[in-house]
């Protein structure tokens, strides 16, 4: 019997019904046009936090993948609910949306834990988790077809990012894979320090520097709860030749919820190669 990750915010984060989840994926994703960016993309950064919030922003990044295709996806993500060293992917068959199923590649899975030590087998950090569901809908109604290597780093250390970021090259290399790593920025902050400090991280990114963005990170001087990801997807995006950073969208809860006495940020952006 097949192994499957049961979609676990399926009704809070966004909408459990198969067809209103399909016309709001769809809406988001239609509701601006893509812009036109030069190269091919090697990855993305995308927010996870509910639809009604960082949905827009996240719409962003996938409406530049329409008319592509991909083999595979390489999702990175932070673990909110449980502590652990290293990385983990889905020890399972596939990932469950109620968009149906997307199979794990087994194939990538078994080169990546050949790669590097840091990487397990395990359910740790996928249980519960929403960092990486919540993505999928918009891969599933942009993508269609493709498969998936979900991964969550537990402690974000400077040295566990860049070594899954070498091993994600290590395998994607010559492949057709996407990378996507999944972010949202400052937590709760008032509106106006959240902005300053979310400037911060999205300066960093669009200067393409994960060794600077990741330092900042561990001073405290930038503030992004799935950082660490970030830098993992911008350092293999680096290593498979991509050499230009774009910001696509920047917003955060309050400019949704006209609630500006503690928000949080959001920002999508990809990574180009454009020579």
């Amino acid at each position: 019997m097949a192994r499957v990750r049961s979609a676990a915010v399926a009704g809070s984060f966004y909408d459990a019904d198969p067809e209103n989840l399909r016309r709001e994926v769809d809406f988001l994703l239609n509701e601006e046009k893509s812009p036109k960016l030069k190269g091919f993309i090697r990855g993305l950064v995308s927010p996870h936090a509910g639809y009604m919030y960082s949905g827009a922003v996240a719409a962003a990044a996938f409406r530049i993948l329409k008319g592509l295709t991909y083999e595979s996806v390489f999702l990175v993500g932070p673990s909110h609910r449980e502590y652990f060293n290293g990385v983990t992917i889905y020890p399972g068959d596939a990932y469950e949306t109620p968009l149906g199923q997307i199979p794990i590649n087994k194939e990538f899975r078994a080169a990546l834990l050949r790669q590097s030590e840091i990487i397990q087998l395990s359910e740790a950090g996928h249980r519960a988790e929403h960092c990486l569901e919540v993505q999928l809908p918009f891969l599933q109604r942009v993508l269609g077809e493709f498969s998936i290597v979900p991964m969550i780093i537990g402690n974000q250390t400077k040295e566990f990012c860049l070594d899954l970021g070498k091993a994600i090259a290590g395998v994607a290399r010559k492949r057709n894979v996407l990378l996507v790593a999944s972010s949202d920025l400052s937590h709760y902050h008032p509106y106006d320090t959240a902005v300053e400090l979310d400037q911060r991280v999205i300066s960093d990114v669009e200067a393409f520097n994960e060794h600077d963005l990741m330092d900042r990170l561990v001073n405290e001087r930038d503030e992004a709860c799935g950082g660490g990801p970030v830098v993992a997807v911008m350092h293999a995006s680096k290593l498979l030749g991509a050499n230009r950073s774009h910001v696509l969208l920047y917003s955060n809860s309050g400019d949704i919820t006209g609630d500006k006495s503690a928000v949080v940020g959001y920002c999508s952006a990809a990574f180009l190669q454009t020579n």
